[in-house]
């Protein structure tokens, strides 16, 4: 589908063709098109393939979609895929963007995401001086708003890891919610860096070394964007390793609690076993035991049995294992 197209020239719309008209639009200016499609037809696509030439090989990424973050180039033009995270019932649910830029196109292909760009484009219009650099800029736009929509994301996780890791210790806590919640973490994570890692080589290309021709004037546009992936890619590993200290922490506290249930019930058993052991003296069948033939014997017998009881008691509840 269509979301908009446009043609600036010097920074400002002179045109709104549609996908058939946008060759004959780009003759008659020096300017170039910008063009957003979100889930589009086999159509469109052969259409826009058609106009603006576009390469087959990379066209049919974008028909497929589920791509890794990449940038690819084809001559003067450059093809880049991203991924657009969004927070869903289920963890992070995963969508893409593909580029294509050329010295007087950009195009961008939106898959299964609500996320759109009309703030990036609306940004773009009102600063005319940036949208005279090109379509160049434009991309460069557009990879910024991706990446900036990861910092929630993993400002979120880091949110959720402070509130695990300060009801950890709570007592009676249920450890494998907690565990669920972990792994639920981890997943989270996980779906992020494979958005993160991947862009951040290929953004390296963009600010250094052999700079893409459509990318050469941007190069510094393109090391803040870098910056922003290196800080991301760092949050990203500092909560991977908190994930793992939780989840060893939260054995330890699984164990504990083990090993005080074992002595709860060690120390009533050997409670038990006391009297059981004294009643089972006085219970054998012997001719000749005399506190059997005493007039106080049963009510002596009750008291040793209930004095060794408490004294075992209390003895257990001083070393905390009652």
């Amino acid at each position: 589908m269509l979301i908009n197209s446009a043609v600036y020239e010097d920074g400002r719309i002179v045109a709104e063709p549609s996908l058939e008209g946008v060759s004959e639009a780009l003759e008659r200016t020096s300017g170039f098109v910008w063009i957003a499609l979100r889930d589009p037809s086999d159509e469109e696509l052969n259409l826009l393939q058609h106009e603006l030439d576009l390469p087959p090989l990379a066209v049919e990424d974008a028909r497929k979609g589920h791509q890794r973050p990449k940038v690819e180039e084809y001559g003067d033009m450059l093809f880049a895929a991203m991924h657009l995270l969004e927070t869903g019932a289920d963890g992070l649910e995963v969508g893409e963007v593909h580029v294509f830029v050329g010295a007087r196109f950009i195009v961008s292909v939106r898959h299964r995401s609500s996320q759109g760009f009309l703030g990036v484009r609306g940004r773009a219009e009102r600063e005319p001086h940036l949208l005279r650099q090109g379509p160049g800029f434009v991309f460069y736009a557009l990879m910024d708003a991706v990446v900036d929509r990861y910092f929630p994301l993993i400002d979120a996780i880091e949110a959720e890891l402070e509130q695990l890791e300060a009801t950890m210790f709570q007592p009676h806590q249920d450890r494998q919610s907690v565990v669920q919640r972990l792994f639920a973490l981890k997943q989270r994570l996980a779906t992020l860096r494979h958005a993160v890692t991947p862009l951040l080589e290929v953004t390296a290309k963009l600010h250094g070394g052999r700079v893409p021709v459509v990318c050469k004037a941007l190069q510094d546009y393109f090391r803040d964007v870098y910056d922003h992936l290196l800080r991301i890619q760092a949050s990203i590993d500092a909560a991977r390793e908190t994930i793992i200290a939780a989840t060893q922490v939260n054995l330890t506290l699984v164990t504990l609690d083990e090993s005080l249930v074992t002595k709860r019930l060690a120390a009533w058993a050997a409670i038990f076993a006391a009297s059981t052991a004294l009643a089972g003296i006085w219970g054998m069948n012997f001719e000749h035991m005399p506190e059997l033939k005493w007039t106080l014997g049963y009510p002596m017998a009750l008291g040793v049995i209930v004095l060794v009881s408490g004294a075992l008691y209390w003895r257990f509840k001083r070393l905390g294992w009652l």
